[in-house]
Formats: structure tokens, sequence, C-alpha cells
């Protein structure tokens, strides 16, 4: 070998080539992270709701009951699967891994640390509200594929209900972006970056922008709050658990589902539930960045998301043991009538609100 050549690699990959395999690398280690916190969230839910019902909850499956959410796992993957003799059992398969695929998906464009985000889409908010809104149909081809009353009932039942607090969020996200002037889920993080009285929900603090401030705080926590109950209803949590409420439905739009396609219909609901504890954080309280500064370290950034993100859980988990089950009507009632003419009004505010301190609105960043 000739001295002088420095080094030869072994394999040359086309540029094109090394892109798709780095890519790939990023999905399957943000699956990986995904399925092992479902694990231990869903453990984390069982765990809140024995502890306020004062009883000790899953503790016998390794230490803690740490290995619970596994040992279950392995339960659902060995148990037969079991198709109606009626079902259309193309649809009846097809359902659950829609569900899983979209829930999935829809984790492409959010960041979880400086740097750290599958694909940095200028239009992210678009992208994922666009995914998200394609969950609906799991839902309803579950309860029709079933071939039977209940689940198709139920199916109906959690369709309305989604589309309905869709729309609540879609303007809730509208305020958002009026503020922020992107709809790059990063640039929305970083607009936050300056402490918590630059965080979307506790604008009210920022006293550089007095009085202003004190309308567009108020309001933008509002969202807050509407974005939380929206968040329960869009995922069918309790209190709006309506399509699966033991006592009228069974178990909603899955009673006929039983093994790995129930196992998945449960995974992409709690994918689900983690993707509103994510957005909340990055949409009102500041993502990666701590209340009294920025952070731009990966790695901090990453733990920091990670424990807004289970904070976020709590409070969905809490929610679930203390608060009653609502009526149907009582539901509807609060999406059209009291969340939809809110939240409409707060658009027009933060408009307001934009236009007051002349900030340029809805401008793009470079994305990746």
């Amino acid at each position: 070998m000739n001295p002088a050549v420095d080094y030869v690699p072994f394999i040359t990959l086309d540029p094109g080539v090394e892109w798709a395999l780095m890519k790939t690398g990023q999905i399957l280690a943000i699956m990986v992270m995904l399925l092992l916190s479902l694990a231990f969230l869903l453990l984390f839910d069982r765990k809140v709701w024995a502890a306020v019902q004062l009883r000790k909850g899953p503790n016998v499956v390794g230490p803690f009951g740490l290995f619970q959410s596994f040992a279950d796992f392995l339960k659902f993957v060995m148990k037969e699967i079991v198709i109606p003799a009626g079902a259309n059992k193309t649809v009846f398969i097809l359902a659950p891994l829609l569900t899983f695929t979209l829930a999935f998906a829809t984790w492409a464009v959010v960041p979880i640390a400086p740097g750290w985000v599958v694909s940095n889409l200028n239009v992210g908010i678009l992208y994922l509200f666009a995914i998200s809104s394609l969950g609906v149909y799991g839902i309803i081809m579950g309860g029709w594929a079933s071939n039977s009353k209940y689940p198709f009932l139920g199916g109906l039942r959690s369709a309305a209900q989604m589309v309905s607090y869709e729309v609540s969020i879609g303007f809730v996200l509208i305020t958002v972006l009026l503020l922020v002037g992107s709809l790059n889920l990063t640039s929305i993080v970083d607009n936050q970056r300056d402490g918590i009285w630059m965080w979307h929900a506790f604008r009210i603090f920022n006293v550089a922008e007095f009085p202003a401030n004190l309308l567009i705080g108020a309001v933008m926590f509002a969202m807050l709050v509407i974005f939380f109950i929206s968040a329960l209803a869009e995922t069918n949590r309790p209190p709006f658990d309506l399509p699966e409420a033991e006592s009228e439905l069974v178990a909603g739009y899955q009673v006929e589902y039983s093994s790995t396609p129930y196992l998945l219909f449960m995974i992409g609901e709690y994918l689900n539930i983690t993707l509103m504890c994510a957005m909340i954080n990055i949409l009102f309280l500041g993502g990666w960045h701590l209340p009294w500064g920025p952070v731009d370290n990966e790695w901090l950034g990453f733990l920091i998301f990670y424990a807004k993100l289970w904070a976020m859980f709590f409070m969905f988990a809490m929610v679930k043991a203390i608060v009653p089950r609502y009526r149907y009507d009582q539901l509807m009632r609060l999406g059209w009538k009291i969340f939809l003419p809110t939240s409409l009004v707060a658009v027009a505010i933060a408009a307001g609100y934009v236009t007051y301190i002349g900030r340029p609105a809805l401008t793009t960043v470079a994305g990746g």
C-alpha cells in the first residue's frame, strides 16, 4: 500500500442511501424510545389510579411491578386472534394497523430536544394536524368491520367526539401560530426560550409588553386549558371515554377485538395521549427550555422535555382518577357551545395583539 494514501473507506455509500440509512436509524430510535416509554407510562397510569383509590396497583411482576407492562405485552401476543364469523376480515385487520401506523407517523415532526427531530418541516403543524385527523378512520373501520351493533355505535360516537374536539384544537393552534409567526414546531419552542414569561401559557408575566400582556396572557392560559380538555376528549380519555363506557357500550369500537389487534389499538391510543402531552409541552410550556432561560444542550434538553411530558401525563392520569364521566350530550355541548366560540374569540384577540405589537404573522423558517 502506498504510504501517501491516508485512508480508503471499505464501503462508499451513495449520499442518497446514506441519508436513507440515517433517517431509518432515527425512526427506529424514536420508535424504540416511544414503546419503552409507553410501557412505563402505562404502569405509571395504573399506579396513580391505584394510589387515588388507596390501592397498591401492579406490584408483583418484577421489582415494584416494573415488568407488568412487558408481561401484559407477552400475554396479548401469545393469545389467539379471534375474528367474528360475520366480520369483514380485511377491514377488521387493517383498522388496528392503520391506527398503530398513523399514531407513530405523527411523531416524525415532533422535536424532542435541540436538533432532535426526524423531519424539521416548515409546515410541521399542518402535517401533524393532517395525520392525526386520519386516526378517526381506524376507529370507524374497526367499528363497522366487526358487524355488530355495539362496536358500530361505539365507533360512531368516537368519530363524532374526535371530529368535534379537533375543531377546538385547530383554533387553539392558530392562536399559537399567530404569536410565533411560524408553522415550524422547533420555531414554536425557540420562541419561548427567554424564560417562563415568554412561555405561551404564562405570557401574563411578560411585563415588557404591559398592558397588552395581561389580555394575551389570560387568553393563552385559557387556550392551554381548552387544549388540555380537548386532548382528553380527542384521545377518549376519562371523563370523555363514552365510546368505551362499560355500562353502555361494553368496550366501544374495539369490543370484538382480542390479542394483537386489540394491543395495536391500545398502543395507538396511548401514543396519541403521549403526543398530546408533548404538544402541550411544545405549544405552551417552553418545550425543552427551563423557566429561567434557554437550553441548547441536546441531552439536557431531552431530559427536560421528557420530564415535562411525564408531568403532563400525570395530569391526564389524575383526571382519569378523580373526574366523573360526562354524559354524551354534555360532551357535545362543551365542545360546540363553549370551546368553539371561546377559541374563535381567542383567535381574534391574538390577531389583534400581533397587530398591536407590530409583529409579522405566519412567516416560515428554514426547515430540514
